[in-house]
């Protein structure tokens, strides 16, 4: 998890990013903000696998947060 997070801040990083700030539009829409937001979700499935992934730490139950 400390993996994706490290990865994640160093793609959003201005000198990367700077590379992807280019007069060109995918489908009318800037290419840095396709960037940015193909990063995010990137971040966010890949957060999803691991998450299921991972095994489960003992005495945790699913219904804790119910209570």
């Amino acid at each position: 998890m400390l993996l994706l997070t490290v990865l994640g801040a160093a793609l959003m990083l201005p000198p990367l990013v700077y590379v992807f700030d280019q007069p060109i539009a995918h489908f009318g829409i800037p290419q840095i903000v396709v960037y940015l937001f193909a990063l995010w979700l990137l971040l966010i499935v890949g957060t999803a696998v691991l998450t299921h992934a991972l095994p489960r730490e003992p005495g945790s139950d699913e219904d804790e947060g119910e209570r």
